[in-house]
């Protein structure tokens, strides 16, 4: 298989450009280096984004969600994103560190079409920003103010492709290896899988925020 790989890889950009041809104009004139008002509206709507970082062991996806709206527009050219309570891993603000870029692809319930953002990111702690962004009465540690550079639209192909919003296509939760069983076949039995299932609604509920 590896022979395979190797004997059919793409290895410069003509080869790959001759490949698949010129882009559309539609996808280059989409393209703005400004948060349009258009595209404001996208970002106000979605709760939830995924957010790439890169970092010194390689690249990094995180998902974020709240309402709609939590990725606040403060001009054309800023954004600022809450760092809600997690596992305290911190590997996108670790990433941060090391390399401001970042990209956000938002994701907005019922539509196909999905906004991308890339920019620099840095970690803010200010008490007053902070204040804004307050949930169910706890603050967040830390709030990112993220200035965008490339902002554009994807087009639906892949949301319709996959049938992401079809209620009929969701997966049953019980189908798939639950999280205690996964935690408890990786550490080796020093998780208890069951009691980790059990007390997760409970937990997941009392550390929201």
């Amino acid at each position: 298989m590896s022979e395979l790989s190797t004997a059919h890889s793409i290895t410069d950009l003509q080869a790959l450009e001759a490949l698949y041809g010129a882009p559309a104009a539609a996808s280059l004139k989409k393209e703005v280096d400004y948060i349009h008002p258009y595209y404001r509206k996208l970002v106000e709507a979605s709760p939830f984004v995924v957010l790439a970082t890169n970092g010194p062991e390689g690249l990094d996806a995180s998902p974020r969600g709240d309402p709609a709206g939590f990725v606040r527009v403060c001009d054309e050219e800023t954004l600022m994103l809450a760092d809600r309570r997690g596992n305290n891993r911190i590997d996108s603000l670790r990433n941060i560190i090391h390399d401001p870029r970042v990209a956000l692809i938002f994701l907005i319930p019922g539509v196909g079409e999905t906004l991308r953002i890339n920019g620099e990111a840095t970690i803010s702690t200010d008490p007053t920003l902070l204040a804004q962004f307050s949930l169910q009465g706890k603050l967040p540690s830390t709030v990112l103010i993220i200035k965008a550079r490339k902002v554009f639209f994807q087009c639906s192909r892949a949301v319709l492709r996959s049938r992401l919003w079809d209620p009929t296509l969701h997966v049953a939760r019980t189908s798939l290896p639950s999280t205690g069983t996964i935690l408890e076949t990786l550490s080796n039995a020093e998780i208890d899988g069951e009691k980790y299932d059990s007390d997760l609604p409970e937990r997941v509920q009392k550390t929201m925020y």
